[in-house]
Order: C-alpha cells, then structure tokens, then sequence
C-alpha cells in the first residue's frame, strides 16, 4: 500500500487553519481588502433583492463581520465552507474535523450578529 500524499498535505493545512486569531476587535484593525468587501456585498444583495436598503444593509453586514473576526479567520472559514461542500475524502475529513468546524461556527455567529443588527 503506497502512502497518500494528501495526508501530510492535509494535516498541515488543518494546523495551519486551526492556529488560535485574537478577534478583529482584540486587534484593534480593520484588515478586509476592498475586494473581498465588495464580493460579499454584491452575494449579499442578490440574495436580498439588490436595492439600495439591501446595498445598505449588506454593507452594514460585512463591516460587523470584519469588527468580529479578523480577515484570516474570515478566509479560513470561506476555505473549509468551500472544501466541505465538495465529494470525496477530502471534503470529508473536513466535515468531521471538529476544529474546523468551530472556524465556521465563528463565522456563522458572526453572521448572526450582523444580521441582527443590520436586517432588522
């Protein structure tokens, strides 16, 4: 039996993702680049109709998101939502990775907390 390579591959992506972030409020930074802003901006505002109080409201949503967590954390928990949602061992292995899922986890309660108070 010849040894997977995705192994290594793997177990050194789960530390990396795993490493503990101090909050983006801890941080005192406001590290999300334009770009990423307005991508989640414009997702946002597809899913809510695209007006002007969706364009608002979903502004509003990324920036409480950006004040919970910081960029990096952000990007990982993108990455794992990415990779889960695929077949396969891989995707599987990040499915039962209890680690990554406490990465989405942050990202859903940050979700949650800026629906509350953005979409009222």
């Amino acid at each position: 039996m010849r040894p997977s390579v995705f192994r290594p591959v793997a177990l050194a992506s789960i530390a990396l993702l795993t490493a503990p972030l101090a909050t983006a409020q801890e941080a005192g930074i406001n590290d999300y680049p334009t770009a990423v802003r307005a991508d989640y901006v414009f997702g946002c505002m597809a899913a809510n109709g695209n007006t002007q109080q969706s364009l608002e409201r979903c502004s509003c949503s990324i920036d409480v998101i950006a004040n919970i967590i910081p960029y990096e954390r952000y990007v990982q928990a993108e990455t794992v939502l990415r990779i889960s949602q695929g077949p396969g061992q891989r995707s599987e292995l990040i499915r039962s990775a209890g680690t990554l899922r406490d990465i989405v986890a942050d990202l859903r309660r940050a979700q949650v907390e800026a629906e509350v108070q953005c979409f009222p």
